[in-house]
């Protein structure tokens, strides 16, 4: 399942995410926000009644129990402008009178702690109410205190404070929308430069992208210069391969048309023998400039199986040699890939094993590994091998060390022009048994 069904701009997308996660954390801190704010100010308010517990206890000690010495009335209301009762075993005292219903039960209970009152429906009092409450002993009696506070203001000044907080956080929600959609935009530019550069590309004032990219697009540049370059490389290898046929079959062509025309001689079995070794010549040249125009190169988004491809051509190999034994060796999977075109994988590995099969004793083995951005194509043969100073001539196109062996010398010059394509390197030395070995390495 798509996140989205339909191709969308990238600013709209970002936006469709961004935007409602930074809502719901507008949200989850709104709500955080009035939580803390409730916890505050229940803390706050706990607090200023102990204290205003403890100093009417203070009081009531210095006057020896007597609270009929003490200043009540307004007084207390005036000074901490909070709701008080105490009580003795000859006397209650609650101020002011509208909150005597509320306060009266609370002096007959047991807890000592803040007791907190919700729903009250009793004429000129609050409804909810946070009060105190501590039971003391003076001079052998029990004096029990309680101070209490209206809520309902605390709370409306709260529930306005979290208005605003909301009223803020949409601001910031807004400011938050301006913000994103300024970035996006900031961030886009790279894509609109790399865009103007494809224009500028494609109309043919450049031929290559060299915009100042970011990191993020770099790859992205890179792989697009590689693809032209690999473009250019195959419409040069074209025009070469045209000139080349051009060049080496004008002449044997020429050589024919001139025995064909020339009626004076008879087409004895020499000019015929003769007329075939041109013709031969015409046909290795087609069969090798075709097979260059095969190769590809470095290609975006190609791959091979190595360990797959080198099992089925060490099959055919097998049957094409059957005396003699091929085996692989290697620590990659068949799922490993390796960013080479098959084609021009066939061409090495065909090519390298084919060599190693006409000039091995009993034994040819191609090996495969990769290494940190190197893939490697060892292929090593029991054969007579090659004289050090010999080697510099293998794979140079048309050189054969050795005529009496069938072929055209064409095999090692391909995979040298293969290899140099992907800008690997192709070494020669000898192997363990004696025969030649062959390296590739290739960066990746």
């Amino acid at each position: 399942m798509t996140l989205f069904r339909k191709p969308v701009s990238i600013k709209g997308a970002l936006l469709l995410l961004l935007l409602p996660a930074g809502i719901g954390l507008m949200a989850i801190a709104w709500f955080v926000h009035g939580l803390l704010l409730e916890r505050m100010s229940r803390e706050f308010v706990e607090s200023r009644l102990k204290d205003e517990v403890a100093f009417l206890e203070h009081h009531i000690r210095q006057a020896g129990g007597q609270i009929d010495m003490l200043q009540t009335g307004d007084y207390f209301e005036e000074v901490f402008h909070h709701a008080f009762a105490i009580q003795s075993s000859a006397q209650t005292v609650i101020s002011p009178q509208s909150w005597h219903p509320l306060l009266r039960p609370l002096l007959k209970s047991d807890e000592q702690k803040s007791i907190r009152v919700h729903g009250a429906e009793i004429s000129d009092a609050p409804s909810d109410i946070l009060a105190y409450r501590k039971s003391f002993l003076v001079n052998d009696t029990l004096i029990t205190v309680i101070v209490s506070e209206d809520m309902g203001a605390l709370q409306n000044s709260q529930a306005e404070l979290h208005v605003w907080t909301a009223i803020v956080s949409i601001l910031l929600i807004l400011l938050l929308v301006g913000i994103i959609w300024f970035g996006i935009s900031l961030s886009m530019r790279p894509v609109v430069s790399l865009k103007a550069t494809l224009k500028r590309l494609q109309s043919g004032e450049i031929s290559r992208i060299n915009v100042e990219a970011p990191e993020e697009f770099r790859p992205l540049v890179q792989q697009l210069n590689q693809l032209l370059d690999s473009l250019d490389q195959r419409l040069e290898r074209s025009r070469e391969a045209l000139a080349n046929l051009s060049h080496s079959v004008k002449t044997p062509i020429a050589a024919v048309r001139q025995v064909l025309e020339d009626t004076s001689r008879p087409l004895n079995d020499e000019l015929r023998h003769e007329m075939g070794s041109r013709l031969s010549d015409i046909d290795k040249q087609l069969e090798a400039e075709m097979r260059r125009s095969q190769f590809a190169g470095p290609q975006v988004g190609k791959s091979a199986y190595p360990v797959k491809q080198a099992r089925d051509l060490l099959w055919m190999l097998g049957r094409l040699y059957p005396e003699k034994s091929f085996e692989l060796s290697t620590s990659l999977t068949e799922e490993f890939r390796w960013p080479i075109e098959e084609h021009d994988l066939n061409e090495i590995l065909g090519n390298l094993l084919d060599n190693a099969g006409k000039w091995s004793s009993e034994c040819v083995e191609l090996s495969l590994e990769q290494s940190t951005g190197l893939v490697q194509v060892i292929v090593t043969d029991d054969g007579p091998g090659v004289a050090e100073d010999k080697r510099i001539h293998l794979g140079k196109r048309g050189k054969r060390l050795d005529e009496q062996t069938p072929g055209h010398g064409l095999g090692l010059a391909i995979v040298r022009e293969i290899v140099d394509r992907y800008g690997g390197e192709i070494s020669f030395s000898n192997g363990l048994k004696g025969g030649l070995q062959v390296r590739i390495e290739i960066a990746v």
